[in-house]
Order: structure tokens, then sequence, then C-alpha cells
């Protein structure tokens, strides 16, 4: 089961996550979401457990956990959404944006 981990503190690396879910089963993997420009991290991360009621468990007892000061939250990660890919690279110049303006 893939988990979703929100609200973390900014100090908290991949290995401080799986330590979290370790004492609830086998953590496949635990990664923190990092900004591509700073390399910092953005608050938020992802834990894959094997077995889903050992995740689930642990979503029910770290939901709201406090963690160096901050409630996190903590529950079933939905699949990523396909987005559209950008046409312009944000450069509104060609499209209807400035249209009819004045």
């Amino acid at each position: 089961m893939n988990i979703y981990v929100s609200n973390l503190s900014f100090n908290i690396q991949d290995e401080d996550l799986r330590e979290f879910f370790a004492p609830y089963g086998e953590v496949t993997s635990a990664k923190i979401v990092m900004d591509k420009m700073t390399n910092k991290s953005r608050g938020f991360g992802f834990v894959e457990m094997s077995d889903d009621e050992a995740a689930k468990k642990a979503i029910a007892e770290l939901n709201d956990a406090t963690v160096e000061g901050r409630n996190i939250k903590v529950m079933v990660a939905k699949p990523k959404e396909e987005r559209p890919a950008r046409s312009n690279g944000g450069n509104f110049s060609n499209n209807s944006y400035n249209k009819n303006r004045y």
C-alpha cells in the first residue's frame, strides 16, 4: 500500500520516515519529496508497505501524531493525476489571455 504523509518537518529525511513506519511492518520504500530547484524538503513524502493490514494500522495510529512539533497527516495515497502538458511555457502572448483587454 502506498501512504501519503504530509505536514512533515523540513528536517525529516527518508530514513527518518522509514523509522516512523517500521514498527508497524515491512517498509518497502520511504521517500521525502524534494524541491527540484532548491533540493530541500517540500514537507511531504510517501511510504510503501508490503502488508495492507499493517499499513492501515500505521495510518490509524500515526495520523495526527506529533513529530518534531508538527501534527503529521497520514492517509492512503491517491494515484497521481495526469496533467495536460504545457504548450507555451507560460508565455501568454499567443493565446486569448490578452485579447479584448480594453
